[in-house]
């Protein structure tokens, strides 16, 4: 099987309702593409709601054939580059200028519509982030529409074999601590320790999802690590064999662990995490910003605010097109609302955002050790699962286990990679690990880190990491 058959096989097999309800595939999006563009000349507060219409009409026309897995090719045989946005839409780069817009999709009461051969309105620009534009996309061959339907959330969870199944699962549910929980959790591993969290009791699970990405967050089937090539195999070997930019000669060049709270906004933590860390790789530390995660919250078009969205777009194509704000121009509130973010507050803009591999599906443990190493702290996202939320220390992976009382729907959580290492001290034998900072505050785990197991897609964590570059 192709790595193309592979990655098609893994986006397609389940439709599951992302950031919008949208779920396409490389398989639906490659081919050839009409964009229509408006007119240009606007900056990035240009509104591309609705277009094209009367008001705003396309002025132009370029025709883009997009082949897998990231090579685009214009009408006049310009050749450029793109990528899947997760499952939402696609971002090609081409001719000098950026294209971007989420996937069509149409919902009527309980069903919706992947309409993957069609753009929503999107926005362009050059590849300086200047001469804005609006456009939309259609794709001449045209898909099938992808019809889902939502149902009422009716989940079978277990914490042990033969357990009860709970149905009719309620979105107001409180959290109810269950210790036969956490002592099968222990019970069953070694490799890391459970605990209760007095802080959840009571918390609605519809909150608690929140806290782990958002049901708008969630990523079908996310694609498996690619195929590591002989030359990353020998630059990965060549590593140190334990790194942490915690603790660099001394030197913490990460920023401090902070808490979300019941909002799902741990993409935008994760995306100020990355570029905050690499400010200060930089700058040999020198300079030290924490941003603004509220400012991505109110401010931000690429995302749902409380209710989820993916660091490309906001560590990556956000901090380019509209740069990123000091914490004090829009103070962290957890919630959604109007942007309120200080007018006179300057932007700090970053750069070259990618993910780890240079497209959607080409990421693996060797690039992200690389990348770690030489150029700083990466947003990375895994699948939670709620063994996850009673982590206190040790090496995590997902034990299998699933708390009857406290129904949980697994979603994508986006974190801050800072480091890897051994443990060959572990009971189970040599175990390898990621070190990862959560937003979850410093009382939970360890100091508000976490490892988790490395070199196996623990949980999908090595499938879809994202770095971009400061612009000091």
């Amino acid at each position: 099987m192709t790595m193309k058959q592979i990655l098609v096989l893994l986006c397609g097999l389940v439709c599951v309702f992302a950031d919008t309800p949208a779920n396409c595939t490389y398989e639906d999006i490659e081919g050839k593409w009409i964009f229509q563009i408006g007119k240009m000349g606007y900056d990035n507060t240009v509104n591309c709601s609705g277009f094209p219409s009367v008001f705003n009409p396309a002025e132009s026309q370029l025709t883009v054939s997009l082949h897998f897995p990231n090579l685009a090719i214009d009408q006049f045989g310009n050749r450029g580059f793109w990528t899947l946005v997760y499952n939402q839409g696609f971002e090609v780069v081409i001719g000098g200028r950026k294209f971007f817009a989420f996937s069509m999709y149409k919902q009527s009461g309980s069903t919706v519509e992947s309409i993957c051969d069609k753009t929503m309105p999107g926005w362009s620009h050059d590849v300086l982030g200047r001469n804005w534009a609006c456009y939309s996309g259609m794709k001449q061959e045209q898909n099938p529409v992808k019809k889902v339907s939502k149902t009422n959330l009716t989940t079978a969870l277990k914490y042990v074999p033969n357990a009860t199944f709970l149905t009719d699962i309620k979105r107001n549910q409180k959290f109810r601590s269950d210790s036969r929980f956490v002592t099968a959790i222990n019970r069953q591993q070694s490799s890391w320790t459970a605990v209760k969290y007095p802080g959840y009791e009571n918390m609605e699970i519809e909150d608690l999802i929140k806290r782990a990405g958002g049901r708008k967050s969630k990523i079908p089937n996310i694609p498996k690590p690619a195929p590591v090539s002989a030359k990353h195999k020998r630059l990965a070997a060549s590593l140190p064999v334990e790194f942490d930019w915690r603790k660099m000669n001394g030197i913490n060049y990460v920023s401090p662990v902070r808490n979300q709270g019941s909002c799902g906004s741990c993409f935008a933590f994760s995306a100020m995490g990355m570029n905050e860390a690499r400010w200060r790789v930089m700058s040999n530390n020198t300079a030290q910003p924490v941003f603004s995660p509220q400012d991505i919250v109110e401010c931000s078009e690429y995302s749902q605010g409380c209710e989820g969205g993916f660091p490309y777009l906001i560590g990556g194509k956000y901090a380019e097109d509209f740069g990123l704000v000091l914490e004090d121009c829009n103070p962290y509130k957890g919630k959604d609302g109007a942007c309120s973010t200080k007018k006179d507050c300057p932007r700090m803009y970053s750069t070259r955002y990618e993910y780890i591999g240079g497209f959607y599906g080409a990421c693996n443990e060797a690039l992200m050790k690389i990348e770690l190493v030489k150029n700083g702290p990466m947003a990375v996202a895994f699948e939670v699962y709620n063994d996850f939320f009673h982590y206190k220390s040790g090496i995590y992976h997902h034990t299998g286990l699933l708390d009857r009382f406290n129904p949980f729907e697994i979603t994508n959580h986006a974190v801050l990679l800072v480091g890897y290492g051994t443990d060959t001290n572990s009971p189970n034998g040599p175990e390898d690990y990621w070190i990862v900072k959560n937003s979850w505050g410093e009382s939970w785990g360890e100091d508000g880190y976490f490892r988790i197991r490395r070199g196996v897609d623990e949980c999908s964590i090595e499938s879809i990491a994202v770095q971009s570059f400061p612009i000091m």
